[in-house]
């Protein structure tokens, strides 16, 4: 994967697939610190001890139209090659808890990328789903909560196109903001 908006998307298809309603995605940065860590959460139907042991092998997948499941193991190897770590932990019935983290100065560190246009897309697609999105850059947190959004859009659709692009731009707009109370300028 190029860059780790798209290795979220992937895990938020998960989420999807393991049917949940609530998703919760959170960015932390700190420069301080050199880390990275990106944590999904869901209450989906959540994954047996013996399947989470082996989640993160390449061969291992619950889908029945391939017999490789990709998406797990690169994040991990992506995270690994950079000095993080990837946990997974879950409970039938109950959901899923992600956690990846990464050290952003080491050479292979992927961008983040468009994790704005990541967000937005798979809260449009996904009208029935309640998502919170929250990153923090330095201690100054954006939260992004569907549930809220929907009650201002008063029964306008999320998945309207022209509310997908206007999500994206919201969301461009406030990790600019963040970031600029991070740094005192936009990087």
């Amino acid at each position: 994967m190029r860059d780790l908006s798209l290795h979220i998307l992937d895990i938020i298809q998960n989420s999807v697939a393991a049917n949940a309603s609530l998703i919760e995605i959170s960015i932390h940065e700190d420069v301080e610190k050199d880390l990275l860590k990106i944590t999904i959460k869901d209450n989906g139907k959540g994954m047996s001890k013996e399947f989470v042991k082996i989640a993160t092998d390449p061969y291992t997948t619950s889908r029945t139209t391939r017999k490789v499941g990709l998406g797990i193991p690169l994040l991990k190897q992506n995270a690994e090659r950079t000095g993080g770590s990837l946990s997974i932990t879950s409970e039938l019935g109950k959901g899923t808890i992600l956690e990846a983290t990464f050290i952003p100065s080491n050479i292979d560190c992927l961008s983040l990328g468009d994790i704005a246009g990541v967000i937005a897309l798979t809260v449009s697609g996904n009208p029935l789903i309640n998502f919170i999105y929250n990153h923090n850059i330095n201690g100054n947190l954006y939260t992004f909560n569907t549930k809220e959004v929907k009650e201002i859009l008063e029964g306008i659709s999320i998945a309207e196109p022209s509310v997908c692009r206007y999500l994206k731009e919201m969301i461009q707009s406030n990790l600019e903001e963040i970031q600029i109370g991070t740094f005192g300028y936009k990087t």
